[in-house]
């Protein structure tokens, strides 16, 4: 196989400040009543880097995960959202973030909200590290950056599964 042509859209630095901002702009509506629910599997590195900065603000949330899969190993979304594996501890009668890689159709995010309501979850806040511009109009309480309408991979995100463990996020050319 070829390696891809990568371009560095945004630097491991980058990434740290903007998570590290979130952190900041999260901590103040949360406390010990709260469970973070990454969207597996690409939100596990921005999740990671999101409760250590939380961690450091006294913020000290359950961590929970819930895979949910729509593009398999495509390139665009299918359009339809299944649950390969569900949260492992109780939600009921606690508030959930929500933690996904990237925000693009909106449906994931309305899709873990409404599972997570439906299991007992008093309240849903939804984070996003990236945002396609097409997203733009769709409802999420937080995101870390605003990316152009291109393909991305690194920082979790991936093409067929090759690239999730990139410290940066690049655009792949050619």
């Amino acid at each position: 196989m070829a390696e891809a042509s990568l371009r560095v859209l945004l630097t491991a630095e980058d990434i740290a400040a903007r998570v590290d901002a979130l952190a900041g702009e999260l901590a103040p509506r949360m406390n010990e009543d709260w469970t973070v629910v990454a969207l597996l599997q690409g939100a596990i590195p921005f999740t990671a880097d999101l409760l250590r900065a939380l961690e450091r603000r006294g913020v000290h949330p359950i961590y929970d995960s819930l895979w949910l899969e729509s593009y398999r190993d495509a390139r665009e979304s299918s359009g339809k959202v299944v649950v390969r594996a569900d949260i492992s501890r109780s939600i009921e009668g606690r508030k959930a973030l929500i933690i996904d890689d990237v925000f693009d159709s909106g449906r994931t995010i309305a899709y873990a909200r409404a599972h997570l309501m439906a299991k007992g979850a008093t309240e849903t806040l939804a984070c996003a590290f990236v945002r396609k511009p097409q997203a733009l109009n769709e409802p999420i309480d937080a995101i870390g950056w605003d990316a152009p309408d291109a393909f991305l991979v690194g920082y979790g995100m991936d093409d067929k599964g090759r690239y999730r463990g990139l410290p940066h996020i690049a655009v792949i050319e050619g």
